[in-house]
């Protein structure tokens, strides 16, 4: 059991002193790792994952933790201001968001660009799957083994095994039900 992990060209790495990568990681072309804050752990990266092209994983003194063969796909962004966790064997595919937070719009009298940022965690279970385009909302929890639809935005929570789809996404069916 080797312990490589591999880079792509032109990978950017932010506050590397808070970026924690295990074994045979493979981090593709032009991904960013920016694990900025002052109170937050950083970035975990497990044994076996896999980040794909173009993906950005940003913390916001946030943390985001891909557990053991999360795979990434291509041109995805996660964005913690709190703590986002991508359970173990979870697939993301393209263009997928996880949307760890989000900006306070409570005022009128203010841009909404200066009035701040509330941090929402994200949880996603084990053996989940995600299809290209979804977008997943901070306070967020999706169970394991659940499927999301693609181009689903995900607003609330979706229980283990079940199927959600839509915009906003909304329960299809449970997955056991056909076994």
């Amino acid at each position: 059991c080797g312990s490589n992990v591999t880079f792509g060209q032109n990978v950017v790495l932010r506050h590397p002193h808070k970026i924690r990568i295990g074994s045979n990681v493979v981090v593709d072309d032009y991904v960013l790792l920016d694990a900025k804050g002052k109170d937050n752990q950083g970035i975990i990266l497990e044994d076996g994952v896999f980040i794909g092209r173009n993906t950005i994983l940003s913390c916001k003194n946030g943390d985001i933790h891909l557990e053991e063969c999360a795979n990434v796909g291509f041109n995805c962004e996660i964005f913690s201001a709190d703590r986002v966790r991508v359970g173990k064997s979870v697939m993301l595919a393209a263009y997928v968001y996880l949307v760890g937070g989000d900006h306070m719009h409570d005022r009128t009298d203010i841009p909404v660009a200066h009035q701040g940022r509330v941090g929402l965690p994200i949880g996603i279970g084990e053996g989940a799957w995600l299809g290209a385009h979804a977008v997943v909302a901070g306070g967020v929890e999706i169970g394991e083994h659940a499927i999301i639809g693609a181009g689903a935005v995900v607003l609330v929570a979706v229980p283990p095994y079940y199927i959600a789809a839509g915009v906003p996404a909304k329960l299809v069916r449970d997955r056991r039900a056909d076994s």
